[in-house]
């Protein structure tokens, strides 16, 4: 199987990326895999001392076939760096497993990536592979390796490059769609928040490579592969996080068994029941009662 590269984003927060690293170094493929870090420069002032801690820690870094990394002088923000590094990489090599510095993964994350994309390389259907997946009920006595659903997750995950440089990130066709209560309706099958999300996107109240990215899936009709038990937690809600805030929603159970081969099947289905528990994670009175309890 030819590897996926593997791409690290991270900036300021010295202790999650270490852990980070780690962790992706503690991968059974790990030092059968391609390494790329990309180092965002300072916004502020206050920021040039952890950032260059940071780049100090990596410098350090070793475990991999090949390390590259990237470091910006100016401060591309997390979204341009994610199009514009990804980019770079998946152009050269086809395909890229994308980890953010602060998600922790289990031993044989790689592993599922690797399989997944190697298996869905030609499915037309299918958008992208995640390594992270929501505690559901029914996921608990769940038969398969893997299940697909209608939203892609940026908690460590993988595309190929026929799918990436496909993606509109200036969403072209936003103006029909803003005005267009079915596709709105269709749009949320993976989250009642997503439209909402896309309007402060179009709208410049924030900036999402993750939004834009769903809505492509959306627009597009295809799935994204999840594990059924999940290879990725996240650490990032500490208070030098950027794009996160204290949640729960999103807790979830990694993968702590020694499974290196996963099962496939060809045929794209979704788990009806699977497909409402996920989207009732997303849903408004899900956040709106997390915002009264936190």
């Amino acid at each position: 199987m030819d590897l996926a590269p593997v791409i690290i984003f991270c900036y300021n927060r010295l202790n999650e990326t270490q852990q980070t690293i780690q962790a992706l170094k503690e991968n059974y493929l790990s030092e059968k895999s391609i390494l790329f870090i990309f180092s965002d420069g300072p916004k502020k002032f206050k920021d040039h001392a952890k950032v260059k801690e940071v780049r100090e820690f990596l410098q350090t870094v070793e475990g991999f076939k090949s390390i590259e990394i990237v470091k910006s002088k100016e401060n591309n923000g997390l979204a341009q760096s994610i199009i514009s590094g990804v980019s770079q990489v998946i152009e050269e090599y086809g395909k890229v497993i994308v980890l953010e510095d602060d998600l922790i993964t289990s031993p044989n994350f790689l592993d599922f990536m690797n399989q997944a994309l190697d298996f869905h390389q030609d499915s037309e259907d299918i958008f992208s592979i995640s390594g992270y997946t929501m505690d559901l009920p029914s996921l608990k006595d769940y038969p398969k390796d893997y299940y697909v659903g209608y939203r892609a997750s940026s908690w460590g995950w993988g595309t190929w490059r026929e799918q990436w440089e496909k993606v509109d990130w200036e969403v072209s066709n936003y103006s029909g769609f803003k005005w267009n209560l079915a596709e709105q309706l269709k749009f949320m099958r993976g989250g009642s928040d997503l439209p909402r999300m896309l309007s402060k996107q179009m709208n410049g109240k924030i900036d999402s490579w993750a939004v834009r990215w769903c809505y492509d899936q959306f627009k597009r009709d295809m799935y994204t592969v999840f594990p059924s038990t999940s290879k990725v937690v996240s650490i990032g809600f500490g208070e030098d996080a950027t794009h996160t805030k204290d949640t729960n929603r999103f807790d979830t159970i990694l993968d702590q068994g020694e499974q290196r081969d996963f099962e496939f099947e060809a045929e794209t289905k979704i788990d009806k029941i699977l497909a409402k528990e996920f989207r009732k994670k997303f849903s408004f009175k899900n956040r709106l009662l997390e915002k009264i309890t936190l």
